[in-house]
């Protein structure tokens, strides 16, 4: 990833408030005719927005927002953010940054990292501006600027401070770290309160399933297993996908030895069944490195 070939020493971790509930809509069909020249296509958009949500058998309707969770606000949103943030962090990078800079957004989750304090800082406060001209805000208790980078360890050492913070993005935490050869390395990990909530999840329905029979559940389980593995299952992540996988065996068996207390089920027996159902921690995917380094042949 950039920031291990970049010189990024400074990440604003960007939480923009209420994003989906505060979207202008004026704003938005204003971005949406500047593209799109059909204006049924414009006309049916308004109508999705103004459709409003049904809460309790009342309908309300906003002026403000695109309705969280209804199909088509991820398209809206970053269509939104493309006119608001992309084009103008592109800008102020081109033409107000003194060092590198890298920009990752997904949706509404920004990312940006800085190669000086001074330029993080000044963005910050330009960002701030330019959010509330879209009647936008960042959230003040989420909003973190930290020293993160290939240097930020050896600096804060020498300056007796701690180890560097870590941020989280898209369900990982970012950790600086160092390979086995002793060289700078990103690591991601699951985020705990992600695994802890998936976990909580997963025993509320073994509870609903324990009267299942045992190789139907574990065909439950292990389509759990292989979906969070297939998100989660990174390089230098394998730690936490041994402890969940570890933890959701252990839940089995809680589960099974519920349903009797003269059921057999020792953990012996379902380290065993668990090892014919459910995945063996492994990784996935590439090195960032290597799967963006991927090319088409067009």
């Amino acid at each position: 990833m950039a920031i291990d070939k970049r010189k990024v020493n400074w990440i604003l971790d960007a939480d923009i408030q209420n994003f989906f509930g505060s979207v202008s809509q004026d704003w938005l069909v204003r971005f949406l005719e500047h593209r799109i020249g059909d204006k049924r296509i414009i006309r049916l958009i308004r109508k999705w927005l103004k459709a409003g949500i049904l809460e309790d058998g009342i309908v309300t309707v906003d002026d403000r927002g695109t309705g969280q969770g209804s199909v088509i606000s991820p398209l809206l949103a970053n269509i939104y953010l493309h006119y608001v943030f992309d084009l103008w962090a592109e800008r102020w990078r081109q033409r107000g940054a003194t060092g590198d800079m890298i920009i990752v957004r997904y949706a509404d989750d920004v990312i940006v990292g800085f190669e000086h304090e001074d330029d993080v800082r000044r963005f910050l406060d330009a960002m701030r501006v330019r959010l509330e001209e879209f009647a936008l805000s960042l959230h003040p208790g989420k909003t973190r600027l930290i020293e993160f980078g290939r240097f930020v360890a050896v600096d804060r050492k020498r300056r007796g401070l701690g180890k560097p913070e870590t941020f989280a993005f898209l369900g990982f935490t970012f950790i600086c770290g160092k390979s086995r050869k002793g060289r700078f390395q990103v690591r991601w990990k699951t985020r705990g309160d992600r695994m802890r909530a998936k976990l909580k999840d997963i025993k509320v329905e073994l509870r609903r399933r324990m009267h299942w029979p045992i190789p139907k559940q574990g065909k439950w389980l292990e389509q759990l297993v292989k979906g969070h593995f297939g998100y989660f299952a990174v390089p230098t992540n394998i730690r936490a996908l041994t402890a969940f996988r570890y933890r959701v065996i252990d839940l089995w068996r809680r589960s099974l030895r519920r349903r009797s207390q003269k059921d057999d089920a020792t953990w012996e027996r379902i380290a065993e069944l668990a090892n014919d159902d459910l995945p063996k921690p492994c990784n996935l995917h590439p090195w960032p490195s290597v799967r963006f380094a991927v090319s088409h042949p067009r």
